[in-house]
């Protein structure tokens, strides 16, 4: 294997030693280089997933479903703006504008399969046809710029027929390149991949999408910066990844001591009838800490999903049954044995773990450490996008 360092920062593409021989790998790690959109990115990978599925030809609208099936989870659940939004709150990204608008025209869920997605985009592509090849204005000719320094002849950048033909004959006369382009328009303009190109790509495909997804992240990074966890925010996530049994055994010892009362209906919860949830989305925090959880009635779980319960009434509910909770941990040694078991998985918080489960706290200075922490988490994912859940007071 050999190593390529991009100028981008300390990541690098690796593949085979063999390919350096045949193939312009340095030209190949330009592709990404310099973006001024999030979707220079999902270009490339699109690319690659479809050679890994052995494809050869295909077309702009057939990269551009693809590009915008990777991008739906990270735009619609978790709200992710992959270039930013304009000072005038209006999105940048002409691929989130295409997620968007699918969104508007189908019914789609946000944790739509990729199946739905396509299909979905089959159904309105008359709708979504101007979006679409608006991402094809530059992107498709742009990646390839890396190789065109290997010619004397500068591109002719306002010519799509120019710039076709142009690419055609870097690939016949100086470079091979990944792919070629066809002489049809707008959507409809076939990729032709390069054979050798795509024996490399899928021979490379683990380290190659390693490779975009970093630089992805850090792009995506820069432009949500109150986003955490945002590595795991690409694709859709394993709901193994969920760690609440020891919080759940917590809360049914606190349940067996005391009453508590639901926050969002006032009524007592029911040992048999709640779940877990988080006050603040799971999707946006990507954890499961125990300062973000609470017992809640399970017939309100699926109204509540994937949006913020509005701040008043209902954090001070929230706060006050979090303070049952703590006050109980210290009173009955038992259940600080449960509390102590969610140290592993729910307890990483470090301002949670020394300031706000210390003992000897009254209520008023606990809902104080408890507000001050989760209000700008909370204030993030309204920025961010997370709707508001229809729910106006405790009934």
């Amino acid at each position: 294997m050999a190593e390529y360092y991009t100028s981008q920062g300390d990541n690098h593409l690796i593949v085979e030693q063999k390919y350096y021989n045949m193939l312009d790998i340095e030209g190949f790690s330009q592709m990404m280089k310099d973006p001024s959109y999030c979707y220079k990115f999902y270009w490339l990978e699109a690319i690659v997933h479809l050679i890994s599925e052995n494809v050869y030809q295909t077309t702009f609208d057939e990269i551009i479903d693809e590009m915008i099936s990777n991008a739906w989870y990270s735009v619609r659940e978790f709200h992710i703006h992959l270039s930013g939004i304009q000072s005038d709150g209006m999105v940048r990204d002409g691929l989130e504008r295409a997620v968007n608008l699918l969104s508007e025209y189908s019914s789609l869920p946000a944790n739509a399969s990729k199946v739905e997605i396509k299909n979905a985009i089959k159904e309105y592509n008359n709708e979504l046809k101007a979006v679409k090849e608006q991402l094809t204005n530059m992107v498709p000719y742009r990646a390839l710029s890396g190789f065109f320094s290997k010619s004397d002849e500068p591109a002719d950048w306002g010519s799509v027929k120019r710039l076709t033909a142009y690419i055609k004959k870097i690939n016949q006369m100086i470079v091979p390149l990944p792919y070629i382009l066809g002489d049809s328009s707008k959507l409809k303009k076939e990729v032709y991949f390069n054979p050798d190109w795509v024996l490399m790509i899928q021979d490379n495909t683990v380290n190659i999408l390693g490779w975009i997804q970093y630089e992805k992240v850090k792009w995506l990074q820069n432009n949500n910066p109150e986003v955490p966890g945002l590595v795991y925010k690409l694709a859709p996530m394993d709901e193994k990844m969920r760690k609440l049994p020891h919080v759940r055994k917590l809360w049914e010892g606190i349940l067996d001591v005391c009453e508590v009362r639901d926050v969002f209906t006032g009524k007592l919860v029911d040992e048999k009838q709640y779940d877990i949830d988080h006050f603040i989305p799971w999707s946006f925090v990507m954890n499961d800490e125990l300062w973000n959880l609470m017992p809640m009635d399970s017939s309100l779980n699926s109204s509540k999903n994937n949006k913020l319960p509005k701040w008043e009434p209902f954090f001070e509910v929230f706060a006050g049954n979090q303070f049952i909770m703590y006050e109980k941990i210290y009173e009955k040694p038992e259940l600080h044995k449960l509390f102590e078991a969610c140290y592993r998985d729910n307890l990483h918080s470090i301002w949670a773990v020394r300031e706000l489960y210390t003992a000897g706290k009254g209520k008023p200075e606990f809902c104080h450490i408890l507000e001050k922490n989760m209000q700008p988490v909370y204030d993030s994912a309204r920025r961010q996008g997370y709707e508001i859940w229809n729910r106006d007071k405790v009934q």
